[in-house]
């Protein structure tokens, strides 16, 4: 559905991508991470067709965004982090509008409108302003004109940026919800969101990319052995006792959960230590709520990605 071709970008003297290449297939729910500066808004500007790339191609089923731009954003349906909203229209109005610059026939606008207002939840709101709308909502009707055309390809910037846990987890379903008929590009600083929803992720650092795969690839086995323990406790007493453990390389407090005490604990391939910590927590007393083992996570794998990368750029010349 997508590809990069050796995208580069250059302001001034600063390269903000260098050379950076990958393809998203049609179907695809692709998570694009990088830290602050790493050239994701650039990256998502040029596959947009907002900004031209120094070099390098991007293909949108096949049409070059720059040879043929019109029909190549005709297929591009794209949230901006920030949503290009007008306050003085009621939302109706707004998506009224949309359809106007994105040739939505008269004859097909009214049930495309209501399908789009259903899904993200706004038909109840399509006769009030926008400026009168609260942050959540003002983005579902972002994520609406994103949707207007049924366009093949989504492009999310940070789209639960600044919603409450409720309007995450919405947002989140409609975004499941359209990964069975679309080939989605999610942006976002939220790990978590992508281990929920995407099945591939490409992470870029330094104008680079770092590293592409699967979701599962991302949280493949490393040679270590993991497990969450929650523990009937306090936070203090869990983490003596299991810090304690033969065999235990690394011991880490995560949560509270249920008036529980929930620890990450991380020890060789060749050691299983749940028989240890089993014992221990009988010796001291704690209860075990819950023991079970888990993959590394893709918080772990983008940490140790990052890192790696800029020890590299750090030792270039």
């Amino acid at each position: 559905m997508i590809q990069i071709k050796n995208l580069t970008k250059n302001y001034g003297k600063i390269r903000a991508l260098k050379d950076v290449s990958f393809d998203v297939k049609r179907g695809d729910v692709l998570g694009f991470l990088g830290p602050n500066g790493a050239g994701k808004s650039t990256a998502m500007n040029i596959i947009t067709g907002y900004l031209a790339p120094t070099d390098g191609k991007v293909l949108i089923d096949g049409e070059d965004i720059t040879e043929n731009p019109k029909l190549a954003k005709s297929k591009i349906g794209y949230l901006p982090e920030l949503p290009p909203l007008y306050g003085d229209m009621t939302v109706k109005e707004y998506l009224n509008f949309i359809c106007d610059i994105k040739n939505v026939e008269g004859k097909k606008r009214k049930n495309m409108l209501d399908d789009i207002m259903y899904l993200v939840k706004i038909g109840d709101k399509r006769d009030r302003l926008v400026r009168n709308l609260s942050k959540g909502y003002r983005q579902r009707v972002g994520f609406a004109q994103a949707l207007v055309g049924d366009p093949p390809l989504l492009i999310l910037d940070e789209p639960t940026v600044g919603l409450d846990p409720k309007q995450v987890v919405e947002f989140r379903k409609i975004i499941t919800a359209l990964g069975r008929n679309h080939t989605i590009i999610l942006s976002t600083h939220i790990l978590q969101e992508v281990t929920a929803v995407c099945n591939s992720v490409v992470i870029i650092n330094n104008g680079k990319l770092a590293a592409s795969g699967s979701v599962a690839d991302f949280s493949s086995d490393d040679g270590l052995n993991r497990l969450v323990v929650t523990l009937d406790c306090g936070r203090d007493a869990g983490q003596d006792a299991l810090a304690k453990v033969s065999g235990v390389k690394n011991c880490t407090f995560s949560r509270i959960e249920k008036n529980c005490s929930v620890f990450n604990i991380i020890s060789d391939k060749n050691v299983d230590v749940r028989r240890q910590v089993f014992r221990a927590c009988a010796e001291n007393d704690l209860p075990i709520v819950e023991m079970r083992p888990v993959g590394k996570t893709l918080e772990e794998f983008f940490v140790d990605v990052i890192s790696k990368d800029d020890a590299g750029e750090g030792g270039e010349e």
